[in-house]
């Protein structure tokens, strides 16, 4: 079980013929820049390596009228003249000779990874692809799309491997409305898109990408449209529309399989989405998203079109994807006023639907930053004016320095270790979690014991050792995560023990989770620790 990258080479043969501003940011460039990062980073050769295959007609029609796949297949025959005049009859299109080749390998790439991931031949995976394929409708070429890559595939989890739940989220800056209307009435699919909206003012400029656009008939509800109404959301944005609108919703649909739109136009540096995400957000957004459907994870290339940012986002992706740990999200981790308000009008045009979303009292208390967009300039804020596209020139420059030198930590080489006190107990681990047997010097575990009574006995004395030997481990890069058992007579003193290790390790913030009875650990202020530093929750 690992993770599946498929990609052909032929994805690169389109390209725009003609002159136009507006269409020639979807380059081939785009595919091989990303590629050539994963291979630098050693990512590819981590994963399993598919060359995709062709869709079929028949596979297309999941979705497209026959009328539609025949007038794209007769692109392959025509000339410049006629593929210009052709494309201009669509929204943002462009077409080539090679068009219908690569946007069904583009398809074929998502049918493979379903395919790979719901046989268990792989746990998850990435579709490198182009064209995109979320604005495609059933008769319409829109916005750079041809054939709507995500949801055939969905279809086709449907029909070949009888799924009745898919959760499709969409997290490109741009409103994928032909995943919307494809699936808006069927309660199967749960559609999750946030997006570059501005009141209507951004690209698509529809009035069904609002909030308030829920579904039809018996979808009511399977549709989550999130708009973004000002430009610069950042990560404590997106991340807070992860936990307190689609996370809950998510759980509460409990998907069978989760399929991803994954545009990163909605990363820093983009010139389409103007916002702020940093690439390590993805990783975060995607191990967030790993907890869904045991882990199958089917992600599709959609937008981005700023290389480097495109390419480093697309590696974080991978990465979280094999399971390495996702790297320090920095900087000020409080959404914007503009964010709030946006997600709590999700949650009161979903709450009806969703019993998750259903307000409880106090709906979630956040505070906007001090640095919201709310600050700038209202000219700022305005597409096309002058100021605006010279301020976000500016803006990319300032920050080409975090793409340039992205922040990474090595991936230890113990992924997960358990300290088990009775070594018979490790017989049930599975094979690639290793079973510590160190324990931290005997003189130091009964300096670490002496204040507790309940540490005093030889059994908790010895699970004691092993968990500080463990959370060395952990400290020191060695190991990821781990399991520890220790007496349930000495698990408040042990945890207090442990918090205390980490304090001394330089460690500057805590979370301490407890589920279960378990009395809270003595005030550390006590000992001259600055008691903010740890944090608690206690069931």
């Amino acid at each position: 079980m690992g993770t599946a990258l498929v990609y052909h080479e032929d994805m690169t043969a389109a390209r725009l013929l003609w002159d136009d501003p507006e269409c020639e940011i979807e380059c081939p460039e785009r595919l091989t820049t990303a590629l050539e990062r994963l291979q630098q980073r050693g990512l590819e050769q981590r994963c399993l390596q598919l060359a995709a295959r062709e869709a079929s007609e028949a596979e297309l029609g999941l979705v497209h009228s026959p009328e539609y796949v025949a007038l794209v297949r007769g692109t392959q025959a025509l000339g410049t003249g006629e593929l210009q005049t052709l494309s201009g009859q669509y929204d943002a299109v462009y077409f080539h000779p090679s068009t219908f080749h690569c946007a069904r390998l583009a398809v074929g790439a998502a049918l493979q990874l379903v395919d790979a991931v719901l046989a268990g031949a792989v746990r998850n995976g990435l579709a490198l692809v182009r064209p995109p394929g979320h604005h495609s409708q059933r008769a319409a070429a829109n916005g750079f799309c041809v054939f709507n890559n995500v949801a055939i595939a969905a279809k086709h989890a449907q029909r070949q491997h009888g799924l009745h739940r898919i959760l499709i989220v969409d997290w490109d800056v741009h409103h994928g409305q032909g995943i919307q209307y494809i699936f808006e009435d069927d309660p199967s699919v749960l559609y999750f898109s946030w997006h570059r909206y501005e009141h209507g003012r951004f690209w698509p400029y529809l009035r069904e990408s609002d909030a308030d656009a829920v579904g039809q008939g018996p979808g009511l509800g399977f549709t989550v449209n999130l708009p973004w109404n000002q430009v610069g959301m950042g990560n404590a944005d997106y991340v807070a529309a992860f936990l307190h609108v689609l996370l809950p919703v998510a759980f509460e649909f409990n998907p069978e399989l989760v399929l991803v739109s994954a545009g990163f136009d909605s990363a820093i540096g983009d010139p389409e989405g103007q916002m702020q995400a940093t690439p390590e957000c993805f990783a975060h957004l995607t191990q967030l998203l790993q907890v869904l459907a045991g882990g199958r994870v089917c992600a599709v290339l959609e937008g981005g079109y700023h290389l480097e940012s495109l390419s480093q986002s697309v590696c974080m992706m991978v990465q979280a994807l094999l399971g390495d740990p996702a790297p320090p999200l920095l900087g000020p981790m409080v959404p914007h006023g503009s964010a709030l308000e946006s997600i709590q009008s999700v949650r009161v045009a979903q709450g009806p639907h969703w019993m998750s979303l259903q307000q409880q009292g106090v709906a979630p208390v956040l505070s906007p930053s001090p640095h919201s967009p709310e600050g700038r300039p209202s000219s700022l804020l305005l597409t096309g004016r002058p100021e605006f596209k010279a301020a976000a020139t500016q803006d990319v420059a300032a920050l080409s320095s975090l793409l340039d030198q992205p922040r990474l930590n090595p991936t230890p080489p113990v992924r997960t270790a358990v300290a088990l006190a009775a070594p018979d107990a490790a017989l049930a681990l599975p094979s690639d979690v290793l079973c510590e047997e160190g324990s931290a010097p005997q003189e130091e575990t009964q300096a670490w014991a002496r204040p507790h009574e309940a540490l005093a006995q030889d059994r908790a004395l010895t699970a004691l050792g092993k968990v500080l030997y463990l959370l060395d481990r952990i400290l020191d890069g060695q190991v990821s995560s781990g399991i520890a058992v220790t007496p349930a007579c000495a698990a408040a003193a042990t945890l207090d023990v442990a918090i205390r290790c980490g304090l001394s390790h330089g460690a500057q913030r805590l979370l301490c989770l407890a589920v279960g009875q378990l009395d809270r650990p003595p005030d550390l202020t006590d000992d001259g620790y600055d008691s903010q530093v740890t944090g608690g929750i206690y069931g």
